[in-house]
């Protein structure tokens, strides 16, 4: 199947969907869980996690 469509924007146009119909902390949450993660990250992030709080996660993240 091939639409003249690259993967890239395929996934652009996927994300500004997303971003359109779901909450920011809904939103973050998404592409956490689409993040790969290497080795012990997952649970690096799983308890760095345990110590924040959300505004603090959607403070940092409006920062980067």
């Amino acid at each position: 199947m091939n639409s003249g469509a690259s993967a890239e924007a395929v996934m652009r146009k996927a994300l500004d969907i997303l971003k359109a119909e779901l909450s920011r902390e809904e939103y973050l949450l998404y592409l956490e869980a689409i993040t790969p993660k290497i080795g012990d990250a997952t649970k690096e992030l799983r308890d760095k996690g345990r110590a924040l709080d959300l505004k603090t996660v959607l403070r940092e993240a409006r920062k980067s």
